[in-house]
This record gives structure tokens, sequence and C-alpha cells, in this order.
């Protein structure tokens, strides 16, 4: 598992890199780029803070996604999973983070 950052897209905040539990998201001083991929954890934080979609998450074959990538888009309550299917659809799921500790 690993993440992808799109350098065009990336703003350089840092938010990544602070929330990476493995310290594996490093700054360049203006961009972040992941110092090694194949340690990824694939716990997902990274694409949840980060405020322009720069970071998506790769799913592999070994997880069913036959390499999709995943992104996530916040909106108030509700954050919005992204996930861009190899084959060009687009599926997304919404969860409102107020509820999602309710079960």
């Amino acid at each position: 598992m690993s993440i992808a950052i799109d350098r065009n897209k990336c703003v350089g905040c840092g938010k990544c890199s602070e929330v990476c539990p493995g310290s594996l998201i490093k700054l360049d001083g203006k961009k972040a780029y992941i110092k090694y991929p194949k340690d990824c954890w694939g716990c997902t934080s990274c694409i949840k803070e980060c405020p322009v979609n720069a970071v998506k998450f790769f799913l592999g074959a070994d997880t069913g996604g036959m390499g999709s990538l995943v992104h996530t888009e916040k909106k108030g309550d509700i954050l919005n999973w992204i996930i861009e299917h190899y084959d060009g659809r687009v599926t997304e799921i919404q969860i409102n983070s107020k509820e999602s500790n309710k079960y």
C-alpha cells in the first residue's frame, strides 16, 4: 500500500507530514514527498488532512482495488471518500464525522 503525492497540487502546508505515524512524508522546502513509499502503513491520515487533495491512496490489486486511487474532500461535518477506479468510474462514499463512532 502506498500514497501518491501530486506535487503540482501540493501547497506545502505540511499537514500530511505532521500526521504521518511512520514519519514517511517529508517536505523539500516547498512541496511534500513520500520518502519510502513501500513503507507506507496505509493509515490514510495524510489524505484526510490534505486541504487540496494532493495526496491519494493507491488501492493495489492485493486489496481488490486494481490500481484505483482514493482521496477525501471535507465539507463541514461530511467527509467524502472519492474512489477513482482504474476503469474511469468514480465512487463517492459520504461519512458524517459526528456519527462515525455512533455504533
